[in-house]
C-alpha cells in the first residue's frame, strides 16, 4: 500500500477514505506540514462522529499527507488575530472538544505517525488508542522555546498517562523531541517500520487486526482506560494558567519570532 495522498487536484485539508472496515482520516497541508486551521479543528469531530454513526467502520487510522509531519501543531499565524481571554479559553476549549470526540470514537483509533508529531498533533497521537511510527518520528510540545503558551489540563493527563510524570516534564520543560527508538522504549509507540514507505501498509494491517476481534471488548477497554486516566483531572482548573500564557507579552513576541524565523526575546510578562 502506498502512502496515502489526496485525489489529484484536491485542496481539502482533511481527507476520510474507506478502506475496507478501516476508516482513514488524512491531514493534508503538507506544505504546512499538516499544521492545524481552525476549520481542520472542527472537520475532524465532524469526521470522529460519522465514524460513530457507520456500525461498519471497525478501525480508525489517523495520518498526515507529504511524510515530513503527522501534525505539526497548529497554524501560528492563526494566533495573530487573539485579543481577549476569551480568545484563549475558547481556542483551548475547542481543543478539548476535538480530543474529546477522538477519545469518543467507539472502535480503535490508531496514529500512524511520519516526521514531526508535535503540540496539537502530539496531543492527537495521545488520544489515540494505538500508535505506530515510521524512523523518522519525532514527538513533543517544543512550547518552552517556541510560542510561550501552555497545554489544558486534560492534554497534559493524556500525555502523563501516556509518557508518565517524569518524562512529560522533561521533554517539556527542556523543549525536546523524543525521537522513535525512545518512543518505542517508553512504550508510547506499539512499533516502528523498518522504513517509510512500510508505515502506511503497516497501519492498515494493524487496523485490519483489531477490527476482527469483538467490538464490545474494545469498546469496555476504551471506556475503562478513559476513566482510570480521568480521574488525574476530577477537580483541576486551568483557566488561570490558560490566560497568563496566552495574554502575555511573551506569546505575543513567541509567535511573532516563530513566524519571522528568530529566536523570541523572553521575558516572563
Amino acid at each position: 500500500m502506498s502512502e496515502p495522498a489526496p485525489a489529484s487536484g484536491t485542496s481539502e485539508e482533511l481527507i476520510s477514505e474507506r478502506r475496507g472496515p478501516v476508516q482513514w482520516i488524512i491531514f493534508n497541508r503538507p506544505q504546512a506540514r499538516n499544521a492545524l486551521t481552525w476549520n481542520m479543528y472542527g472537520k475532524l469531530v465532524e469526521l470522529c462522529e460519522e465514524v460513530n454513526r457507520n456500525r461498519e467502520v471497525r478501525a480508525v487510522v489517523l495520518t498526515g499527507v507529504g511524510g515530513q509531519a503527522f501534525v505539526a501543531g497548529t497554524d501560528i499565524s492563526q494566533f495573530r488575530s487573539f485579543a481577549t481571554e476569551k480568545d484563549a479559553l475558547d481556542y483551548e476549549a475547542a481543543g478539548n472538544r476535538m480530543m474529546s470526540t477522538l477519545e469518543s470514537v467507539r472502535v480503535p483509533v490508531i496514529a500512524a505517525i511520519a516526521g514531526a508529531c508535535t503540540g496539537a498533533g502530539a496531543a492527537i497521537a495521545a488520544a489515540c488508542d494505538l500508535r505506530i511510527a515510521s524512523p523518522s518520528a519525532r514527538y513533543g510540545f517544543p512550547i518552552a522555546r517556541t510560542l510561550g503558551n501552555c497545554l489544558s489540563m486534560a492534554n497534559y493527563a493524556r500525555v502523563v498517562a501516556l509518557l508518565g510524570f517524569a518524562r512529560t516534564a522533561d521533554i517539556i520543560m527542556r523543549a525536546r523531541l523524543m525521537e522513535a527508538p525512545e518512543l518505542l522504549a517508553t512504550g508510547a509507540l506499539n512499533e516502528v517500520t523498518p522504513d517509510e514507505k512500510s508505515l502506511p501498509r503497516r497501519a492498515q494491517e494493524l487496523a485490519e487486526e483489531v477490527a476482527s476481534y469483538a467490538p464490545l471488548t474494545l469498546w469496555a477497554t476504551k471506556q475503562a482506560l478513559h476513566r482510570m486516566r480521568d480521574r488525574l483531572i476530577l477537580e483541576a482548573t486551568d483557566s488561570d494558567l490558560i490566560v497568563a500564557c496566552y495574554m502575555s507579552q511573551d506569546f505575543k513576541e513567541g509567535v511573532e519570532a516563530f513566524l519571522a524565523k528568530r529566536k523570541p526575546n523572553w521575558k516572563g510578562e
